[in-house]
């Protein structure tokens, strides 16, 4: 479990090895087989790391977290304690249930839409064909950190590296017009929900003084429910979220984009709009949902069916 962050590596590889070699010299075969190989090499979680444990085994971890290397370094901040705390965000992957599970998912589901598509771009131009595979390979490499990240900082990067791979897939056929304008109306509603993303990480922080999932949870699980008006600030702060997750969602006012997405070829539509991309705001929900349940009613009282 040392090395999760093989997982999106590889995938990260066959879009760069398609998108800078591929292009140029591959033929449709070997950019399928280089996109198709990186996805079915990704390595998928042990069954006896999923099943917790078997008669007469020794109880196993149920998380693995791994940091690769400290991203943004040590920065004194204020939080809403008046108290100056230590800002940094390291690089970091955490593998449990909930993202081994979406790891599934997302590698699963989207090897078989890289075979397919080896069938269905078939008739495509050469060049075409690899740099469709690169943004295949990309949107699963952001993915795949969205799942695994360990902090909101990492999933914020995902989340927006999905957005960037929508765009460029839903307007794969970008000389045409229609194909074009779908894919910048996809980016741009997926920004608007994106605000909200950010601002409740700077909420998050400010009211917890991490953004590590972990630190976050356990914090707002110990919350004193007496203190309704730091309830209400974990309950903005999940608003905030989750104001970003209806754009992924495809929820009511921000599902705009989704008619004319159906420009793009179609295993775009089944790995974006059908299995991976809009899970990922059901995924953000679970991930957080302590946040959810750490609202309080105006008596002080916890409430967990008050969430936002």
């Amino acid at each position: 479990m040392r090395y999760i962050w093989l997982i999106p590596l590889l995938l990260g590889i066959g879009a760069a090895i398609n998108g800078l070699v591929g292009i140029r010299y591959f033929s449709r075969k070997t950019a399928g087989l280089v996109a198709c190989a990186t996805m079915t090499m990704a390595p998928r979680p042990r069954r006896s790391w999923r099943s917790g444990s078997c008669s007469g085994c020794r109880p196993t971890p149920r998380a693995f977290d791994v940091v690769i290397a400290q991203w943004i370094p040590t920065i004194p901040l204020q939080t809403h304690d008046r108290l100056h705390r230590a800002f940094q965000v390291p690089w970091g992957f955490r593998l449990d249930p909930l993202s081994g599970m979406m790891l599934l998912v997302v590698t699963g589901i989207g090897t078989l839409i890289h075979v397919y598509s080896t069938a269905y771009m078939a008739d495509e131009p050469r060049a075409g064909v690899a740099r469709f595979f690169c943004y295949l390979n990309l949107f699963c490499f952001f993915m795949l950190t969205l799942v695994l990240g360990d902090n909101f900082l990492v999933m914020f990067v995902g989340w927006e590296g999905v957005g960037l791979c929508s765009y460029l897939l839903i307007g794969y056929w970008y000389e045409k017009k229609s194909a074009s304008d779908a894919g910048k109306k996809a980016f741009i509603t997926n920004r608007i929900g994106d605000w909200g993303f950010i601002l409740g990480v700077f909420l998050i922080f400010y009211a917890f003084g991490t953004l590590d999932f972990r630190a976050v949870q356990n914090a707002a699980a110990t919350m004193p429910v007496e203190t309704a008006h730091f309830g209400d600030a974990v309950a903005r702060s999940a608003c905030c979220c989750s104001s970003a997750r209806p754009a992924r969602a495809r929820r009511f006012r921000c599902y705009v984009w989704l008619p004319d997405a159906m420009e793009g070829p179609t295993p775009v539509s089944a790995l974006i709009h059908a299995a991976t991309m809009v899970t990922a705001g059901v995924y953000m929900v679970g991930r957080n949902a302590v946040l959810f349940l750490a609202r309080a009613d105006g008596d002080g009282r916890s409430s967990p069916s008050s969430a936002c």
